[in-house]
């Protein structure tokens, strides 16, 4: 394993979910633009995390452990400003879910983030959007009949027990928000 590889990738994801936590803190988000601030770490990682994928192809368990993976796997989500390079991530990350070295719950989150981003509906059930009072809803899924078992092959939990989880962490954060 390469620690200094993971720990690389490691630092990425803190210094995202730092900077995003800031963000919310200071009550600039949750905002309907795109944060300059975010935009600026999401784009410094995913360039970072390309020079990654050149050199040792997706980085899998093997390669950074499972923390590395999970911290690849948030870089290549947040890339929201390259739509191209998600997808390009997306594909590697259906061959290492197939290989066994990540996990299937990474595949379903970018999996739906590419198919939202691009019109469509998303097919696991990962991406929320916000209904008229603010509260979270599943985006529009695909064959929503079967959403669970394709959840549940990769490992997820049910939609509704996601939507709950999702509507419970807003009622914390109004919560907080109400309590200073």
């Amino acid at each position: 394993m390469d620690l200094a590889l993971q720990q690389q990738l490691v630092e990425l994801a803190e210094r995202d979910q730092r900077v995003l936590e800031e963000l919310f803190q200071a009550g600039e988000l949750p905002s309907t633009d795109y944060h300059p601030r975010m935009r600026q770490i999401h784009e410094e990682n995913a360039a970072t995390l390309r020079r990654v994928i050149a050199q040792y192809g997706w980085p899998g368990r093997h390669l950074v452990g499972a923390e590395g993976t999970k911290a690849a796997w948030l870089v290549a989500q947040h890339a929201v400003s390259d739509l191209l390079f998600m997808k390009e991530c997306l594909v590697l990350l259906k061959e290492a879910v197939a290989s066994g070295s990540v996990e299937g719950w990474q595949l379903a989150f970018l999996q739906d983030r590419v198919l939202t981003m691009s019109g469509e509906m998303q097919y696991y059930g990962t991406q929320f959007d916000l209904d008229p009072e603010g509260w979270p809803v599943p985006m529009p899924i695909a064959d929503p009949e079967t959403v669970d078992r394709r959840r549940a092959d990769l490992g997820l939990n049910t939609l509704a027990e996601r939507v709950q989880q999702m509507r419970e962490r807003e009622r914390l954060r109004r919560q907080k928000a109400e309590n200073g």
